[in-house]
């Protein structure tokens, strides 16, 4: 028969893959090229440029809130949080693809941080303080 006839198998939506999963969304055509070299997301020259300062903050919070736990007090480390992102509201503001980049920077420092603050906390044998 001739192609696409009625008894021709159907290719599904998206080529012979199928759709696009979760994991493919944003995905760059070609893996070999840098995703957003050069635009506005979070790793375009504007958003390193307006996120300025940044590694000296990293360091100072990631202190901060180790040291917050290592005393035992981690509500503290809301206020941490809460200074670092009214600190930068108006650079995000005016800059929306620097904000995926600020969250990101803020949640793997905070990670890391609670880690080693935790560790810390039970190599001294401390209570974290969370039980109130």
């Amino acid at each position: 028969g001739r192609p696409g006839g009625p008894g021709a198998p159907r290719v599904p939506p998206g080529g012979p893959r199928g759709p696009p999963r979760s994991g493919d969304a944003g995905a760059p055509d070609d893996p070999t090229k840098v995703h957003d070299a050069g635009g506005d997301g979070p790793t375009g020259p504007r958003a390193k440029a307006v996120l300025r300062g940044g590694t000296w903050i990293g360091v100072l919070e990631r202190t901060a809130v180790t040291g917050i736990l290592l005393l035992g007090y981690p509500p503290a480390i809301a206020i941490v949080v809460a200074v670092k992102g009214l600190g930068r509201y108006p650079e995000l503001r005016e800059n929306p693809g620097s904000s995926e980049r600020f969250v990101i920077g803020t949640l793997a420092s905070l990670i890391w941080a609670a880690a080693i603050g935790v560790l810390g906390r039970a190599l001294l044998g401390g209570d974290l303080g969370l039980s109130g």
